[in-house]
């Protein structure tokens, strides 16, 4: 097939512009540059093309790109919240399963020392009061109850459940199974662990070379080794608890990047993870 054509195609000119000479953003100490695109109408003669099944010999034209045709009231309508926003008018939530509801406890707005933190410094919590539980979970022919009692205050990973906002309090939904442990203290040092995970006081790193020299804050080789509290064992297929291969006072080598890093009040470097991210036990 032979296709003849002709295409005009005129010259595309691209320009930064100020924001005032936009109009796009009005910042009051501060300028932002704006990139426009700026080209002429583009026109693609299709009487050559007629032959072709479904085409009509007819001029295609494109306009070109206007100045000033976003507004900041454009963009305030493009923001997501993270949250699921729940209703007034319901007045209760019922998790399902081996899903627990638990009330987010706040960002530290302080660090230790007292100095205020800005809103994009704080660290999203990874804690909180379970407020609901579920009726649990079958496995083969046994019926397995949430360990996890209403009112306990525990810890959860990172990344784990969906976040649900109700009566204007943050709330996550979340499996048992995503709870790290359960919080005796304030302090993260007393986590008690459940199921498969294990809590590691992370051991100090190495302060000097084996030839003897200092190292700095910057040259430490972050450590792999610490001292294990473990959980009470993981569930096999008939819903039986298997104990774990490590015990609670055991020196643990674990893979470097697994687990959930915290700090305690003293300073001190804890990682929870799950038993099988545990490579060997030291002696």
């Amino acid at each position: 097939m032979c296709l003849v054509g002709s295409i005009s195609l005129s010259t595309a000119v691209f320009r930064v512009l100020s924001s005032e000479s936009l109009n796009l953003f009005s910042y009051p100490q501060q300028e932002m540059a704006a990139t426009q695109l700026t080209a002429s109408p583009v026109t693609m003669s299709a009487r050559s093309l007629a032959s072709l099944d479904g085409l009509r010999a007819s001029s295609v034209k494109f306009s070109s790109l206007k100045p000033g045709t976003l507004r900041q009231s454009q963009f305030r309508r493009l923001v997501v919240k993270a949250a699921s926003v729940v209703a007034p008018k319901y007045t209760s939530i019922k998790p399902l399963g081996d899903r627990v509801l638990v009330k987010i406890k706040e960002a530290e707005e302080k660090t230790l020392g007292g100095i205020l933190l800005p809103s994009t410094a704080q660290s999203k919590p990874q804690g909180g009061e379970v407020v609901a539980v579920g009726e649990g979970r079958t496995i083969g022919k046994n019926k397995i109850d949430i360990t996890v009692p209403t009112g306990a205050q525990i810890i959860y990973s990172k990344y784990a459940g969906t976040e649900v906002e109700f009566n204007d309090v943050k709330h996550l939904i979340l499996k048992e199974d995503d709870i790290v442990g359960i919080l005796e203290t304030e302090d993260i040092k007393d986590l008690k662990p459940l199921n498969d995970r294990v809590f590691i006081k992370v051991a100090e790193a190495e302060e000097k070379t084996a030839g003897g020299l200092l190292l700095t804050e910057t040259t430490k080789e972050k450590p792999s080794i610490g001292t294990a509290t473990v959980g009470p064992g993981s569930l096999d297929e008939e819903g039986k608890i298997t104990p774990l291969p490590v015990s609670t006072g055991s020196t643990v080598l674990y893979s470097k990047y697994a687990g959930n890093d915290f700090k305690g009040k003293d300073g001190s470097n804890y990682i929870a993870l799950r038993a099988s991210d545990v490579m060997a036990i030291l002696s």
